[in-house]
């Protein structure tokens, strides 16, 4: 049975502070939830009823074990998430600064194992018989993980559709200068390529939105999605059809899963064959859903929440 997703990227434990406001070191109680982007975006495809994997790997350790359980539990496959021998799960902190500061400090030293993807062990019929592949800039970030993310896209091969999340983290890159050859070798295999206004430069070299997006196009992918923050999101397509959509308003707890909601909703219209706009609409409701919630994962949106958020126009 072919996926209608998967995920190929970081995993990890978010522990986020249970009080706002409150800087680090006087936070007194933590929530442990399912972290890391690539997981994320599976487990908000599958909150939507699509069927997904993940392919990842977590250390040998309680924390590893913790999240093959969270996985199965959000109806997740792990088949493909796999132990490091010697190497720690990672874990996330943030503090919670609402509506628009949320400060992250990744503990993924020496080397988190997700950056241990080998190419020799992955399932790459699978892999291209997937109607959504999804893969991360971090992935590129060190080897193995950046070999084995390029080979799986190059057996993909644009079957069906391949989506890069350029996913810009310039902690993760001993030379963050040398990230811009891999994302162009990577966009050269991929169909849909996501990012942020940050993003999109580091890829293109271009920031300003259009210009982005059409620099994406020429790098050889079919959609570009340009996340313009408070400006919304502007999708254009190699056909020429076009989205560009408003934020909606949001009373916003802790924004950081919403490009992972955003991520799942759009694999959800894309495989739906929704027009870009509802597409877009969706997309935009699932981040807003999410950053409404403290977590990440456990706050994915069910599609009867996006309809109800898009119908009113706000989260309410």
């Amino acid at each position: 049975m072919a996926y209608d997703l998967i995920t190929m990227g970081r995993i990890g434990v978010d522990l986020y502070p249970l009080q706002t406001g409150v800087p680090l070191p006087q936070v007194t109680s933590f929530g442990k939830f399912l972290g890391g982007s690539a997981s994320n975006v599976a487990v908000a495809a599958a909150r939507l009823g699509r069927s997904a994997a993940v392919i990842t790997r977590t250390g040998d350790d309680p924390f590893g074990t913790y999240l093959h359980e969270a996985l199965r539990g959000f109806g997740v496959d792990d088949r493909y998430v796999t132990p490091v021998p010697g190497l720690q799960t990672p874990v996330t902190f943030c503090e919670v600064f609402p509506p628009d500061d949320f400060p992250l400090y990744f503990y993924r030293r020496p080397k988190a194992p997700d950056l241990e993807i080998d190419a020799h062990e992955l399932d790459l019929d699978a892999i291209r018989e997937a109607g959504i592949f999804w893969v991360t800039g971090t992935g590129l970030s060190e080897e193995p993980s950046r070999t084995a993310t390029l080979a799986a896209l190059a057996h993909r091969a644009k079957a069906g559709i391949t989506v890069f999340d350029l996913d810009w983290r310039p902690m993760f890159w001993t030379d963050p200068d040398a990230a811009r050859p891999f994302y162009a070798e990577a966009l050269k295999h991929t169909t849909v390529a996501v990012g942020n206004l940050d993003e999109v430069e580091v890829a293109t070299g271009v920031r300003e939105p259009r210009a982005a997006a059409q620099a994406l196009l020429d790098a050889g992918v079919e959609l570009a999605v340009v996340k313009q923050g408070p400006k919304g999101v502007l999708a254009v397509h190699r056909s020429g059809e076009s989205a560009e959509v408003p934020p909606l308003p949001v009373n916003v707890l802790n924004g950081l899963g919403a490009g992972d909601a955003f991520g799942g909703s759009l694999c959800h219209g894309l495989l739906a064959d929704w027009d870009l706009e509802q597409i877009m609409r969706h997309a935009n409701a699932a981040g807003a859903i999410v950053a409404s919630r403290l977590e990440c994962s456990s706050a994915m949106p069910t599609g009867d929440e996006i309809e109800a958020a898009v119908e009113a126009g706000a989260v309410l």
